[in-house]
């Protein structure tokens, strides 16, 4: 069965609540009632609420930008996964390079957070991707093996049917600068093949692998020919209507 296509937008800090709710509703009209991919926007956490409710009984998803692996306690400042899916959440983001790099999370820690948005039936997509660095050093196959090895470690063969990831070359993050159609199915097709190694084929063929990292309408349709991309994780182009769109039709 081929895998259906994903376009998710990644607002990060971005928006006031007014524009928060006129984007999702932007986005909600020029979707229509049966796109031909699933659509999601993530918004910042407070405009989880007002976004929900403007894409009431639209097909677009809602998601949120990270969330937090136990499911309730005295963890200040945290979101548990039974809190998204209560505010209308389908998706949780987890692993984004902002939180691997800016705010200094580990492997261990995004893995137990996969295992508990999964677990409370959330769906996941999983960020990876390496640094600019590691692709100077060549180390880009050693990055996937190591973060897919963490993140996935003692997932069902249900919980990976609500996983997908996300190849973020952090070199290409909000830089202007896009991996090529070609090294970026390199990269999707590599992490395929070590996810075929570590969890075998079936469920490596059915992963859907997002491209993310300054994706835009020009580069959407060169990229989402490729075979292995399935979509993408879209962060500054998804944060006007019209752009975002562009994406969604090249998918």
């Amino acid at each position: 069965m081929p895998r259906r296509k994903l376009v998710a937008g990644n607002w990060k800090m971005n928006t006031t609540r007014a524009e928060a709710v006129a984007l999702a509703k932007a986005v909600a009209a020029g979707v229509g009632a049966s796109p031909a991919c699933d659509v999601a926007v993530i918004p910042p956490f407070p405009w989880l609420v007002p976004v929900a409710d403007a894409l009431g009984g639209s097909a677009v998803a809602l998601g949120a930008q990270d969330v937090y692996s136990e499911a309730k306690g005295a963890y200040t400042g945290e979101v548990s996964p039974s809190m998204l899916l209560e505010v209308g959440c389908k998706y949780a983001l987890v692993g984004h390079s902002e939180r691997r790099h800016v705010i200094g999370e580990t492997d261990a820690a995004t893995n137990q957070k996969v295992h508990a948005a999964l677990e409370t039936g959330l769906h996941v997509i999983l960020c990876v991707g390496e640094t600019l660095a590691e692709r100077e050093r060549n180390l880009q196959d050693r990055v996937f093996q190591r973060q897919v090895y963490a993140a996935c470690a003692g997932l069902t063969d249900e919980q990976f049917g609500r996983l997908v990831f996300a190849y973020e070359p952090v070199w290409a993050i909000g830089t202007g600068k896009v991996a090529t159609p070609e090294l970026a199915q390199e990269a999707h097709k590599n992490i395929r093949a070590r996810m075929a190694l570590l969890y075998g084929d079936k469920i490596a063929a059915a992963l859907p692998i997002l491209y993310g990292g300054s994706l835009t309408g020009d580069s959407a349709p060169g990229l989402f020919a490729q075979p292995d991309i399935d979509g993408g994780l879209v962060g500054g182009a998804s944060l006007k209507a019209d752009g975002f769109l562009s994406i969604i039709a090249a998918a």
